[in-house]
């Protein structure tokens, strides 16, 4: 299944309404197998100090699995809601 994790530029709110569109837009641009499913509105994503989504991490927590190397993180581990296990 395929899930994705957005957030939203300032004077958006996550509606219900807003996430049909959403999976709407990417029906018509990917296609019905690859459109996510499930949408996820957060107010950040873990970043590299580079400005890279961690992807991998993004994974492991839905999952429930060890988060890894965090050294590369951007922020404080604290700031991000980074769990070290």
């Amino acid at each position: 299944m395929v899930k994705a994790f957005v957030t939203l530029k300032v004077g958006f709110e996550p509606t219900e309404v807003l996430e049909r569109e959403l999976r709407g837009h990417a029906r018509k641009r990917l296609g019905p197998a690859v459109a996510p499913r499930e949408i996820v509105f957060r107010d950040t994503l873990p970043r590299t100090r580079s400005g890279k989504i961690m992807r991998r991490l993004l994974r492991a927590r839905e999952l429930g699995l060890p988060e890894g190397d965090l050294s590369t993180l951007e922020g404080d581990a604290s700031e991000t809601g980074a769990r070290a296990e």
